[in-house]
């Protein structure tokens, strides 16, 4: 998978962690928020992405922090929307331009 594809995995992930999370059900938002760390552990050991390896671990670094830790960063669930969604609409538009 591309870089774009890898992300947009992560960030559906991250949606439902903030889905969950939004309905009150902790268990199921840090199941999905194992599944995203763990997509974001492969794309980080994906060779291809070595030259996107600081933005990435980052990433991973903040999610933990949002989800796990003090929110040190400040994130919010507009924050993560906004993040992903730019991924999640770049994998839709070049799946477009292929089939089109």
């Amino acid at each position: 998978m591309s870089l774009l594809e890898q992300l947009a995995h992560t960030g559906s992930e991250v949606e439902r962690a903030l889905n969950w999370a939004a309905k009150g059900n902790a268990e199921y938002s840090a199941l999905a928020v194992d599944r995203a760390l763990e997509l974001l552990d492969l794309t980080i050991a994906d060779p291809k992405n070595k030259h996107r390896l600081k933005e990435i671990t980052r990433v991973r670094e903040v999610l933990l922090d949002y989800f796990v830790g003090s929110n040190e960063f400040a994130s919010s669930p507009a924050r993560w929307h906004t993040y992903f969604h730019a991924y999640g609409m770049a994998v839709a538009l070049r799946r477009h331009a292929v089939s089109a």
